[in-house]
């Protein structure tokens, strides 16, 4: 460990990842730290647009199959813990908790989100418009959270990965993330996950690209969240988001490209960062899947597919596999 990384053990993640990435050849910063308090409020925008066509292809999903769902995750009527990774605002999943509920399921509800508010106010929404619903949200990280559910709830676990969160991994990292997941998992547990499927390219551009500046707002956000908790100097202004996809590989990837010369300091991490006109920052990549690869995925994580569940233009599907 060199002396600076030896300086931020005092830091947080944060201040490691943000000090390794923007020191790199090609500058990058993690889509994992997108989700402070106000990026979850602006996902909330980019979910609600006409463009972000993931959000209703999803909920077309459950709401469709929301009892083929119920039967396959409520197999045999013992109890289980429904588990989210990822839940933000629990927009998609009432559909199920609400049907789970009529249904007279034995089940709890375990959201986990890196956003205490967006937890806190999750927790509050479910016990307002479901009461019956036994909810108990977590705040921190998916393996830790998990590990500790198992050292003391031995009830099967059915994993929620919604909206298509897997394709912000690269190929390695998906395969690496899912082994992980599968370690804190019981044989017979199952993990619900969403894959966006290749499609016209227009289409997936003007998702990440929409012309109302939500996901430009949404990356930018990162940058003053660097301000704000490590005390840099970005000027916003100085950057605009870039969207770029390649059809052949199903690869979107977002960038925030400096439009001038400049230097930004990072006083927390002592670090003056110097960006050329037009130098990158890489911010995100959105895989989109063939059933090919979906396939190819589950089997070299060694999980089983138990089911594909479409939406009517076959956009998107909800994949179910089991351990």
């Amino acid at each position: 460990m060199n002396k600076a990384m030896e300086q931020l053990a005092i830091h947080t993640d944060f201040a490691i990842d943000v000090l390794s990435g923007l020191s790199a050849k090609q500058k990058k910063l993690s889509s994992k730290y997108f989700y402070d308090d106000n990026g979850s409020k602006i996902f909330q925008d980019i979910m609600q647009m006409p463009e972000y066509y993931l959000t209703d292809c999803e909920l077309e999903i459950l709401e469709t199959n929301k009892q083929e769902i119920f039967e396959v995750f409520t197999n045999g009527g013992n109890k289980y813990d429904l588990i989210e990774l990822g839940a933000g605002d629990g927009l998609k999943t009432k559909v199920l908790l609400s049907h789970f509920l009529d249904q007279k399921a034995n089940f709890e509800y375990i959201p986990i989100d890196i956003s205490e508010e967006a937890v806190k106010n999750l927790v509050i929404d479910i016990e307002k418009e479901l009461p019956g619903v036994k909810i108990d949200g977590k705040i921190g990280d998916y393996f830790k959270l998990i590990e500790e559910l198992n050292q003391y709830d031995h009830s099967k676990k059915v994993l929620l990965f919604l909206g298509s969160n897997i394709g912000n991994f690269n190929d390695e990292s998906s395969i690496n993330f899912l082994k992980k997941l599968k370690s804190v998992m019981n044989i017979g547990d199952l993990i619900f996950i969403g894959f966006d499927l290749k499609k016209d390219s227009d289409i997936i551009l003007n998702a990440y690209n929409d012309p109302h500046g939500h996901t430009a707002t949404f990356n930018l956000n990162l940058l003053q969240r660097i301000n704000n908790e490590l005390h840099a100097n970005f000027i916003l202004s100085n950057f605009r988001h870039k969207e770029v996809y390649d059809p052949q590989s199903g690869t979107a990837k977002s960038f925030l490209i400096s439009l001038i010369k400049q230097e930004v300091e990072i006083r927390d991490l002592n670090k003056i960062i110097s960006f050329e006109e037009g130098e990158s920052i890489f911010m995100e990549m959105s895989q989109k899947y063939d059933l090919e690869m979906i396939d190819s995925l589950a089997n070299n994580t060694g999980f089983e597919i138990v089911r594909n569940f479409y939406d009517k233009r076959q956009y998107f599907v909800n994949s179910l596999w089991k351990l």
